[in-house]
């Protein structure tokens, strides 16, 4: 009688505080919660902003050769792109665009009053640096969720217990908000293969034995040698508030990382075709779509 297999737990390789930037020409206040100092430590992943603006916010810029993931935490962002997407998304609501071979958009606040985001970049591996854009508006009210006493996880992406997320991918990732009750534990499933972070939204958590507080990321590296599942065990301390945490988790690209600004490539002469192409109108022209109408 073979023996029964057990889910290997993670362990966390490493915390990491995000670093306040403060006040910009476009934002009120900017946070780094992880920068891409080493690709290779966070890959798929390139790094994770928190931005709290007014106005101006981030008018017309261009992307190409990455996906940005775009999580609504406070206020309204008002959104619009080059093939003509425009709205408004709400506390919760996610923002998935795949710039690939290239797309210029903008996010404001709406009325320029609020906006409190977390965007995250995710890296496209090589061969889909050019894939065609996409825009996809991931609602909080449309999406499914997995229920567990004191515990709910917000299925963005992937697959998680049997629930899966609507976005759609060019990498295998998956993705969700979870939120704990004080005093609750939770055994959070993941492919072994992935890398996976977790950050605190708010509150503070114990991420597989390791206290982690608002405004830190715990990293949790592949489990080496195991094709299967794993589990990362999530806890939140007894308190009076829940605990809210973003916690994303994808295969590794193992690919060349070059950065140039808005444009993430594999070559230093990549990035110099992107800015050529950008110039010459090959992202198309810069949008000149009006600001949505205020409702009063």
């Amino acid at each position: 009688m073979d023996a029964p297999t057990l889910t290997p737990v993670r362990t966390v390789a490493r915390v990491e505080t995000r670093h306040r930037l403060g006040p910009d020409a476009q934002v009120d206040d900017k946070a780094l919660v992880f920068a891409p100092n080493d690709p290779a430590l966070t890959d798929p992943f390139l790094l994770l902003a928190e931005d709290w603006f007014s106005s101006p916010g981030f008018e017309w810029h261009p992307h190409r050769g990455v996906e940005t993931v775009t999580t609504v935490l406070d206020g309204v962002l008002e959104h619009g792109d080059s093939l003509g997407n425009a709205g408004a998304l709400e506390p919760g609501d996610v923002q998935w665009m795949t710039a690939g071979r290239g797309i210029i958009h903008r996010e404001l606040a709406y009325r320029d009053e609020h906006a409190h985001t977390l965007q995250l970049w995710l890296n496209l591996p090589a061969a889909r640096k050019l894939t065609e854009t996409r825009y996809q508006d991931l609602l909080a009210a449309h999406r499914p969720r997995v229920a567990r006493t004191g515990a709910v996880v917000d299925v963005v992406s992937g697959t998680v217990d049997g629930v899966t997320g609507p976005a759609l991918n060019h990498v295998d990732v998956q993705g969700a908000l979870v939120r704990l009750d004080p005093g609750v534990t939770l055994r959070y499933p993941l492919p072994a293969r992935h890398r996976a972070f977790v950050y605190v939204v708010a509150g503070r958590a114990t991420v597989a034995g390791r206290r982690v507080a608002a405004g830190q990321t715990a990293w949790s590296d592949p489990v080496a040698g195991v094709d299967g599942g794993s589990e990362l065990p999530l806890a939140a301390p007894d308190g009076d508030a829940p605990t809210r945490l973003m916690v994303y988790s994808g295969t590794p690209l193992r690919e060349p990382v070059v950065f140039g600004g808005p444009f993430v490539m594999n070559r230093r002469s990549e990035i110099t075709q992107a800015f050529a192409d950008f110039r010459a109108g090959r992202f198309g022209d810069v949008p000149r779509q009006a600001r949505l109408a205020y409702d009063r």
